[in-house]
């Protein structure tokens, strides 16, 4: 998935929550672990930057399920999701 703005808007979404939850858990998931990806890179930047490209996120449902899978997987042991936490 691209960095940029993912805009969901234009896709039929479920009106239930839990449907669209559904729909997106994955691709959120996917997303999360993009950025998350480049915060050694980024260093110090990468916290604004992940800010500046959750608040481009629409709807804002979605963004919320990024932003949870962020916190999720940045709490995740390095050793489960494959990232060495002593270098973030």
């Amino acid at each position: 998935m691209a960095q940029g703005r993912a805009d969901l808007q234009g896709q039929r979404v479920s009106s239930d929550r839990a449907g669209f939850h559904a729909q997106h858990q994955a691709r959120a998931e996917a997303q999360a672990r993009e950025w998350l990806a480049q915060r050694t890179s980024m260093q110090g930047a990468w916290f604004n930057w992940v800010a500046a490209q959750l608040y481009q996120l629409s709807p804002a449902e979605y963004a919320a399920m990024v932003r949870r899978e962020l916190e999720r997987l940045a709490a995740v042991p390095a050793s489960i999701n494959g990232r060495d936490r002593d270098h973030c």
